[in-house]
């Protein structure tokens, strides 16, 4: 626990001093809640650019806290607006913070999120204990964006936690940013519903729910696109006269280049052009304003800043173009049962599992038809509204991540398609919420219908994903690539894993197991009922702890990889899987 919440408080902090004083450093006077998204943008730069440099990750860990120190000495007297800007933010990073943490406290431990619903994170602590150890991987080799494993390396080493607290401290401190970065958009709403609604957007239903997976990626990418479209918002507004006014976009883009690679321009490249198109067309950006001085240099200079940035991951951003996923023939459904409908980016879905069909659940399938309907309403009158006030910036995000499901929906697969939904529903949220923000800004307005609306969705979509939280499985506390380096020697037998009776009972332990050992055949037994004799046809023996006795007769130590020990048979065994059917469709389907 002490772990996983020391890596929230740091890239928080880190964030929030780093992207600040960038801000500062563009000309920018006042406090804005985009400054954790920018920060957190550069911090996956800055450690992705020096995680391989000697000492394998040591670097990193030193120099983000000093540039967070500088970048904190820096901002004295250059920045105001910082105390009304705590008390309206310390709220919003309390409650995130807490809704964040409803799986551990739920499950009753902290470990690796998701084991169950996704085991991708198998993957990406392997990658990242093997960047740690100057080490090549699969990933690193096939492109793979890892600046999220970047971070989590610097925080290994900086703060001395294990993989499992970094990752869960990034995804934490994702979800606590997130909400903070919505706060742009709702600076002038009184507290409750400025609290709310920043929560709703940061943290909307399939936001949720792909944290309850810990699919740390997409949800960087759904973040990135917020802040990336509130920036454009906010240059219209004001950032209007400040010559480096594109370079926090830039900065944005950069990182969510480093989180998701090339696909992350697919939502960025087509918002920015929308948005240009949209300001051109009225010769001015939604308030009546300008654009500025010098709009064309401005913007070129931001390029730069974007391409410098970007420059040394181009290679690798052509080698991921070749990655699975892009495959037509590649994942498919992934660890999804269907395509999962549009609607449910309108943040009112009551399941804890994003997976499942309308009706499938515990909630009858009209309550999510009703739910969907009052969304929809409401997004509908938000976009009109939206219209009307020029908002080009959130419209133009809107209209690009439309695009973006289209083409996954018709050109990709379902998994694909699932993540355009999850990338978009921060902005579907911001869209619904903007009308009755209106009413909600100071007291002494009257209250009409929409503003009694969206706290009715407030209401509906806060429960639907304190719903999807609290439904997320928490795996193992601790992570240790040796079962992953045994899968080559157990292949082509049978494998019994004796695992610890908390590990299965408390921890998801056997689909973490057969997931670790996947592509023969595997099953997982307490040690409590491991019995005098293996089943038939069991070539080998996983178990834990120091080498003593074998666990069956007639087995020798194939390899000790600590806390591991493969024990294999000495005589020949039938060929007989010794697995119950579904094990064995889990550990090949991987």
């Amino acid at each position: 626990m002490i772990g996983t919440y020391a890596a929230v408080a740091a890239i928080c902090a880190a964030s929030l001093a780093i992207g600040q004083a960038a801000l500062a450093l563009c000309g920018a006077r006042a406090w804005s809640w985009l400054s954790p998204a920018v920060g957190l943008a550069l911090v996956l730069a800055i450690c992705w650019a020096t995680v391989r440099l000697p000492g394998d990750g040591v670097v990193p860990a030193v120099l983000v806290p000093a540039l967070a120190v500088a970048a904190a000495l820096f901002l004295r007297g250059r920045v105001g607006g910082g105390g009304e800007a705590l008390r309206a933010g310390w709220p919003v990073a309390l409650g995130a913070l807490v809704a964040a943490s409803l799986p551990f406290l739920v499950e009753g431990h902290f470990g690796i999120l998701g084991t169950g619903f996704n085991p991708d994170m198998s993957q990406h602590l392997l990658a990242t204990d093997r960047l740690a150890e100057g080490q090549t991987s699969e990933l690193l080799r096939q492109g793979y964006p890892l600046g999220p494993h970047a971070v989590v390396v610097a925080l290994e080493k900086g703060l001395g936690i294990g993989l499992v607290q970094g990752f869960a401290g990034l995804t934490v401190a994702v979800a606590v940013i997130a909400p903070l970065t919505a706060l742009a958009a709702f600076t002038e709403l009184r507290p409750a519903p400025r609290t709310a609604a920043a929560l709703v957007v940061g943290l909307v239903y399939l936001v949720a729910s792909y944290f309850a997976q810990g699919a740390f990626k997409e949800t960087l990418q759904a973040l990135f696109l917020l802040a990336f479209v509130l920036a454009l918002r906010e240059i219209g507004r004001s950032w209007s006269d400040l010559p480096l006014r594109f370079v926090p976009a830039a900065l944005l883009a950069a990182g969510a280049v480093y989180a998701y690679s090339f696909p992350a321009l697919i939502w960025l490249a087509p918002t920015f052009l929308f948005w240009v198109g949209a300001v051109l067309a009225v010769n001015r950006p939604t308030t009546g304003r300008r654009l500025g001085p010098s709009p064309s240099q401005a913007l070129l200079l931001a390029l730069l800043v974007f391409a410098v940035l970007i420059g040394p991951e181009l290679g690798r951003m052509l080698d991921f173009q070749r990655f699975e996923t892009f495959d037509p023939d590649g994942p498919g459904l992934g660890n999804l049962f269907g395509q999962i409908s549009p609607l449910e980016a309108l943040g009112i879905w009551p399941s804890g599992d994003f997976r499942l069909a309308p009706g499938d659940g515990a909630a009858p399938a009209a309550l999510y038809y009703l739910g969907a309907g009052l969304g929809l309403a409401l997004f509908a009158f938000g976009v009109a509204r939206l219209w009307t006030r020029r908002e080009a910036a959130i419209l133009s995000g809107l209209a690009a991540a439309a695009l973006a499901y289209l083409a996954a929906r018709l050109g990709g697969t379902a998994y694909t398609a699932a993540k355009a939904i999850e990338i978009a529903s921060p902005l579907v949220a911001l869209g619904i919420l903007m009308p009755p923000a209106d009413q909600w800004r100071v007291c002494s307005r009257p209250v009409d219908k929409s503003a009694t609306a969206g706290w009715i969705y407030l209401a509906a979509a806060g429960f639907c994903s304190l719903l999807a939280l609290a439904n997320a499985p928490v795996g193992p506390t601790s992570y240790s690539p040796e079962l992953n380096r045994m899968r080559p020697l157990i292949a082509d037998g049978s494998t019994l894993v004796l695992a610890r009776d908390p590990l299965l009972a408390e921890e998801h332990g056997a689909e973490y197991l057969v997931w670790e050992l996947r592509g023969g055949h595997v099953c997982v037994t307490p040690e409590s009922e491991a019995g005098t004799t293996p089943p038939r046809g069991v070539r080998f023996v996983v178990t834990e702890g120091a080498v003593g006795d074998p666990p069956y007769p007639g087995f020798r130590v194939r390899r000790e990889a600590p806390p591991y020990v493969l024990w294999e048979a000495t005589r020949p065994v039938a060929s007989t899987s010794p697995c119950p059917l579904i094990a064995v469709r889990q550990a090949r389907q991987g």
